[in-house]
């Protein structure tokens, strides 16, 4: 089966090479073709005998062909001469075929000049962006510092104002971990690590973490464990979860926010202000708001965007159940990763 499609592709790729020659030759064909209507006139006037002229046809009509086959298979090699060069382009533009003419090499030329050029630019624009990240990721690094005497400093104190400045603290040190995280997702380098960890020891490391502005917001969260072991990073997911929960804070004024598990799959869940059903589609974008980042003006679009992004490069699925009014459900498939314990 298989050898009849290559067949099948050979025969279509022959028949589409033989019909792009015959266009390329059409000009040369029509004006041999007119040459031989004005030599057969020529010959009717003088009376020439009909078995002269067939034969003076018929040797010119077998020199043509002889010509045609050796152009095309020409035409041939030097197509499979560009497609292997275009196989490696990666690696540079080296072997391309010798020009035919003066018009070929001035392409060939220009070819090269592009090609130098896209290599100029790209080495720039990969400068500067290892210039953005050695910066973004030095800051990131050295806010952390004041963040954390700051924290020292407030959790030395007591009352609520305190309160309100650590809950404060804590989502300024969120917003920065996010740079971090950003950061590393959009760099070449990878530092994903797989490996089987305990879901509901996860989950609740980021429950302690988001503890005081679930009290600070006198939200209720139900948390039911789920005795499964995911292979994952746990950095990665971690940082996933956290964003959930930080858009289910967010966007819950009032009520409770649930998590638990169904079908290999780990659900959050809570009673906020849910998404327009317009919105749904395009909320994982990276940037796009929708009507409640309008309404919240430091929504910035990016929490949902590196969810899903980094969800996808650990091969876990990522979807989003809402209503307006009613709250949104989260879903974080884990069916190839998950295993019970034992």
């Amino acid at each position: 089966m298989k050898t009849d499609i290559k067949n099948d592709m050979g025969i279509d790729m022959g028949i589409a090479m033989l019909l792009s020659y015959l266009k390329r030759q059409g000009k040369a064909m029509l004006l041999l073709a007119l040459f031989a209507l004005v030599f057969a006139l020529v010959f009717s006037l003088y009376h020439l005998e009909t078995e002269a002229v067939f034969y003076a046809a018929l040797l010119c009509s077998c020199l043509g062909l002889f010509a045609f086959g050796i152009g095309f298979w020409r035409y041939v090699r030097r197509h499979r001469q560009l497609m292997e060069v275009l196989e490696r382009l990666s690696l540079g533009i080296d072997g391309l075929p010798q020009p035919c003419d003066q018009v070929e090499a001035d392409y060939q030329t220009i070819l090269q000049q592009l090609y130098a050029r896209g290599l100029h630019d790209r080495s720039q624009a990969d400068n500067q962006r290892r210039d953005m990240e050695d910066y973004y990721t030095l800051w990131a690094h050295q806010i952390k510092t004041p963040l954390a005497a700051m924290r020292l400093l407030l959790s030395e104190g007591g009352g609520q104002n305190n309160n309100l400045l650590l809950a404060e603290l804590f989502k300024t040190e969120q917003y920065v971990e996010m740079v971090l995280q950003y950061i590393r997702l959009r760099s070449e380098s990878s530092d994903i690590l797989l490996q089987t960890c305990s879901l509901d020891e996860m989950i609740k490391g980021c429950l302690r973490k988001y503890a005081r502005l679930f009290v600070l917001k006198d939200l209720e969260f139900s948390f039911r464990e789920t005795g499964l072991n995911v292979l994952t990073d746990q950095k990665w997911l971690s940082f996933a979860i956290e964003q959930v929960f930080s858009n289910s804070l967010k966007y819950t004024p009032s009520g409770r926010i649930s998590i638990y598990a169904e079908d290999s799959c780990l659900f959050i869940e809570d009673t906020g202000i849910g998404i327009r059903t317009e919105d749904l589609p395009r909320v994982c974008e990276k940037g796009y708001t929708g009507a409640g980042g309008r309404t919240d003006k430091n929504s910035t679009g990016i929490g949902l965007f590196l969810c899903k992004s980094i969800l996808t490069k650990l091969g876990h699925s990522f979807t989003i159940e809402s209503e307006v009014g009613r709250g949104t459900r989260v879903k974080i498939g884990l069916q190839r990763e998950i295993t019970t314990y034992e």
